[in-house]
């Protein structure tokens, strides 16, 4: 059975398509297929084109989307009396998204001073879509008692609150910074300090709707760091001329400064996002800012007023440290005031092509959603029977969360590693064991504008390394180990940490962001050794594509198998697919399909694939098989009309190293998606390998695997 939902806006301001986009990720992440739909275009310049939440949808996520009708002419329908005509081209959009879908989303009006019409239509299409209503509503000046005033009186606009479909309402941006008028304004250092934050507790605004039968289904805090807009979007914004490009396109902007003052008056302002504002005849600030650049505090940006060029001499004292920091750097003509001035006017909205402010926007905002709610909305439709990118990486963080897990990071560090320990300790994913020097680990945090928080251990490295060379020599000592040798190799912080993993002291092993695969994998296979029952360590990789989650092995760790090894692979990666949640249905990737082909190469897939189907006669696995066979359903039909996998297959297995990195290399790469891996099988305990390349989020989630490895 297929739901709609529509939301509505009480005012404008209230931050729908956060509220929107939040929505739809938290049943994605229960794996609920959705559609979307915003009814009548309602870009906020006022011209006629596609609004932003479709914009971004499209773009950013992997959900049907209707086509909207430009709000010139819906009025136009509006203005001749024709509602009912503009209703019937919206029922018909919507029964096309209901077709394939098991929830549509539909995002209302916002009601302006231009559309005074908006909660009129917007109840007449949820009538005509027969959708169940969720009003979102933010505060201005008021107390939370005058906000839920304000809501019941918008609630007797949509049936009152007797209306069966009304679900309830959202509450967005609490606690936000507002101005005298309501308007919402960021905390920009010495432009808005005379703006009043609210105090207002959300304990507060739970406890006025306990008893009402208004439900409140979301009550989200205002997170500064949500609207953190990238340098570039300020360049387009006052129209400036870029100096320096540096990392203008990633560096995020979280205060501005004004450096009117002198530098020993200024430089506590000199931290991670700040734009410096200053004239370019300042050059004590000029130096001063390269300098804390230097020195690894991420400077957001330096913007130059008054349109001056920066004193030769000075630019060149300080070329070395701004390229070598990729520090931005750009200038416009007005002075300091009229900058200010226009700083003010900056649109908070998100911009379409920011696809890490929206990442970051979704996944808070549908944390925020009651949990209880999202669940009662997916009980009665049809689930998705493939599991979806978001419902994977809900899957992990929630059995990592589930699981309580030490992990420990020998690269702890590094600038990633530390981020994604306090992302892990933030989601409660795992404790993160860090090996380094506490005084270096805080000086990188402070540098990258993170906090080390509950739920992070730091250790010395110095401190342990004696504990563990008695073990060491005891483990080793039929190779040659000596204590001397011991202590050296117990220099290593990988060797370490291994030590610390054998000892039980932790439950699993991440390393890889600075250390080569080898680094990585030679202390656990000489220490830890292969799990009882395997023969072999072999990778796989988990491939986010669009609508689905592949599972690709071995591209990481073995060069050329064996059959025998291959078909020991197929087992492991089937095991460890259906442990994530994936049906595993086994494709032996080869360059021929069935028996069209033959060679050496061939006839050791063939082989492999006959002693894995012996091996383990409960999983479905088939092959030889080409890669297009594998995962087209036409030409599967074509080349394996009888194969139990051709066409759908969830798990690749490749024939050897080569094949497999250039293939999900290619993948990856050339289809912009997310690779999570390599993991590490059949070890005996949980140790994984990260790519140099790595990214946070590609650490925190390799993090939540090894955790969840540790509980198998």
């Amino acid at each position: 059975m297929s739901r709609t939902i529509i939301l509505i806006p009480i005012s404008a301001g209230v931050g729908l398509t956060s509220v929107s986009l939040g929505l739809m990720h938290a049943l994605e992440q229960k794996g609920a297929k959705i559609g979307f739909m915003k009814p009548i275009s309602q870009p906020s310049s006022g011209e006629d084109k596609i609004d932003r939440t479709t914009s971004i949808v499209r773009t950013s996520m992997t959900i049907d989307t209707a086509e909207p009708f430009m709000l010139s002419v819906a009025e136009s329908l509006i203005g001749q009396n024709q509602s009912d005509v503009l209703l019937e081209k919206i029922v018909e959009h919507h029964q096309q998204l209901l077709k394939n879908n098991e929830i549509v989303i539909v995002e209302g009006l916002i009601p302006t001073r231009k559309n005074a019409y908006a909660n009129s239509i917007n109840y007449e299409i949820a009538q005509a879509l027969d959708a169940e209503i969720i009003l979102v509503a933010a505060p201005s000046t008021e107390t939370p008692s005058a906000l839920k005033e304000r809501i019941k009186a918008a609630v007797s606009q949509f049936g009152g609150q007797n209306n069966a479909n009304l679900l309830g309402v959202v509450i967005n941006k609490f606690n936000a910074p507002v101005d005298e008028s309501g308007r919402t304004r960021p905390d920009l250092t010495e432009i808005f300090d005379s703006f009043q934050h609210s105090n207002n507790q959300i304990s507060e605004v739970h406890k006025l709707f306990e008893k009402s039968k208004i439900k409140l289904l979301a009550c989200i805090p205002w997170k500064p760091e949500l609207i953190a807009t990238r340098a570039i979007d300020l360049v387009k914004h006052l129209g400036a001329a870029i100096i320096h490009e540096g990392e203008i396109n990633t560096r995020r902007i979280r205060s501005i400064t004004f450096c009117a003052r002198s530098l020993p008056n200024m430089v506590e302002h000199f931290r991670v996002g700040s734009l410096l504002v200053t004239s370019a005849d300042r050059p004590d600030v000029i130096v001063a800012a390269a300098l804390a650049a230097m020195s690894g505090v991420k400077i957001g940006a330096v913007l130059l007023t008054g349109g001056y060029k920066i004193d030769s001499q000075i630019k060149k004292l300080c070329e070395h440290a701004i390229e070598s920091t990729g520090l931005p750097i750009f200038r416009v003509e007005g002075n300091t005031w009229q900058t200010a001035l226009n700083l003010q006017s900056f649109n908070l909205e998100v911009p379409v092509d920011d696809k890490e402010r929206i990442d970051n926007i979704k996944q808070y905002v549908s944390d925020e959603i009651n949990a209880s709610f999202i669940d009662s909305l997916i009980a009665k439709t049809s689930r998705l029977r493939r599991l979806s990118p978001p419902a994977f990486r809900f899957q992990l963080t929630e059995l990592a969360r589930a699981a309580q897990k030490r992990i420990v990071l020998p690269e702890g560090d590094e600038p990633r590693t530390i981020k994604a320990a306090v992302l892990c300790a933030e989601r409660g994913i795992a404790e993160c064991i860090l090996l380094a020097d506490p005084v270096e680990v805080q000086r990188v945090a402070e540098a990258q504008g993170v906090q080390l928080t509950k739920g992070i251990t730091i250790i010395d490295p110095k401190t342990v390394r004696e504990n563990y060379v008695a073990r060491l020599v005891e483990l080793r000592k039929a190779k040659g180990m000596t204590e001397v040798i011991a202590q050296e190799q117990l220099k290593d912080n990988v060797v370490l940490g291994t030590m610390m993993l054998e000892a039980n002291e932790v439950d699993g092993l991440v390393s890889g962001a600075v250390h080569t695969t080898a680094n990585t994998i030679r202390p656990p296979m000489q220490i830890i050794k292969t799990a009882p029952g395997s023969s072999i360590v072999s990778s796989i990789f988990f491939m986010l594509l669009p609508d689905q989650v592949l599972v690709y092995g071995d591209c990481a760790v073995n060069p050329d198998p064996s059959a025998e090894q291959l078909a020991e692979i197929a087992i492991q990666s089937a095991d460890s697919a259906k442990a994530f949640g994936i049906d595993p249905k086994v494709a032996m990737i080869s360059y021929s399909t069935g028996t069209s082909g033959s060679g050496a190469d061939v006839e050791k897939v063939k082989e492999a694939t006959r002693l894995a189907q012996e091996k383990r006669p409960d999983l479905i696995i088939d092959g030889p098989l080409q890669y297009d066979a594998a995962i087209m359903e036409d030409v599967a039909r074509s080349k394996a009309p009888n194969s139990p996998v051709a066409g759908k297959a969830t798990v690749f297995i490749f024939p050897d190293l080569n094949t497999g990195n250039t293939t999900y290399k290619a993948v990856q790469r050339s289809a912009d998606l997310v690779s999570i891996g390599p993991m590490l099988q059949g070890m005996r305990k949980p140790v994984n390998d990260l790519s140099r390349g790595a990214l946070v989020d590609d650490i925190v989630y390799t993090i939540a695997l090894t955790a969840i490895q540790a509980t198998q």
